[in-house]
């Protein structure tokens, strides 16, 4: 099975995170079935990797309301023109905020060997969002994009 860090993250996603279930079981239980499920340990591994270190970053504030973002070479390499017009199309619609969206470039960043699309790129932000705290509106709204409730450009 030719799984990667991306599907990992999706089905966790789909099957622990998207549904608010009140008693989650343990990581190594997750981590048994994930396997079960036939994917590479080394994948599951890095996918919980990704993971913690979403959820390290939930501590980040912004501190400056207004910001220019300028890309590095490697985040341009990584995203392209498509994925960083959506990402700025987010923070001028109030999806994401600054901090936010420095968390999901941290998080694309983070996927090493992954070709980024704009299907993936909508479901980071999702996960970005629901590991917020008080950011239902924006999870809300995004999701709306994810699942094409609603044109994700409007002119």
């Amino acid at each position: 099975m030719k799984e990667n860090i991306f599907d990992v993250l999706m089905y966790l996603f789909e099957n622990y995170m998207e549904d608010e279930i009140e008693i989650l079981p343990d990581s190594d239980v997750i981590r048994t079935e994930l396997m079960e499920a036939g994917f590479d340990q080394l994948e599951v591994s890095k996918a919980f990797d990704w993971l913690e270190s979403l959820s390290v970053q939930r501590a980040i504030r912004p501190t400056v309301t207004a910001a220019f973002r300028i890309f590095c070479p490697e985040e341009r390499e990584k995203l392209d023109l498509d994925c960083l017009n959506f990402i700025m199309f987010l923070e001028h619609s109030g999806i994401l905020n600054p901090a936010n969206r420095e968390i999901v470039i941290d998080r694309v960043m983070a996927l090493e060997n992954e070709e980024i699309s704009i299907e993936k790129l909508k479901w980071i932000v999702l996960m970005v969002l629901l590991s917020q705290p008080d950011e239902e509106i924006a999870f809300s709204r995004m999701e709306d994009i994810v699942y094409d409730l609603v044109p994700a450009y409007l002119h």
